[in-house]
């Protein structure tokens, strides 16, 4: 059928592997924006730790699902290394490039519509960017189609 790939990837699939993926960045992101802004840090360092954090916690909840599935550590790790990066790193490049472009949004206190509302926005767009690309990664068999068989 037009527009489905080989492994059957549909838009629901490729939106649920994004929404798994956007849990887990958007809990580092969340975390490392608050830190640096509350730290007063750089723009540079505040990215480099939200980034940092949104991998972490992003490759934490595959590893925690697939360890609640009865696989092993190593393995776990390994599925979800191949699972995880190449979304979590489209959806830090979006999220990180849109928070830069909103004019003071990396500036803005944390009690401020402006810096909450444009990390929300950011996030929003992440989703939409990403999720064409994970259905064509789990059209492929890549991505989320390699833990699919262990939940």
């Amino acid at each position: 059928m037009a527009g489905e790939h080989r492994h059957g990837a549909t838009w629901g699939m490729a939106a649920s592997a994004t929404l798994h993926c956007l849990t887990g960045c958007a809990i580092g992101e969340v975390l490392g924006m608050v830190i640096g802004t509350a730290l007063k840090w750089s723009d540079l360092a505040t990215i480099v730790l939200a980034v940092a954090l949104a991998f972490f916690f992003g490759y934490l909840l595959t590893v925690v699902g697939l360890r609640r599935a009865g696989v092993g550590l190593g393995k776990a790790v390994r599925l979800a290394l191949a699972a995880d990066t190449v979304s979590i790193v489209v959806m830090e490049i979006v999220d990180n490039a849109v928070m830069l472009a909103v004019p003071g949004a990396m500036d803005a206190g944390l009690l401020t519509w402006l810096f909450w509302g444009s990390l929300a926005f950011a996030l929003a767009v992440a989703f939409v960017v990403t999720t064409p690309v994970n259905k064509w990664i789990i059209g492929r068999g890549r991505g989320h189609a390699v833990v699919h068989g262990h939940h």
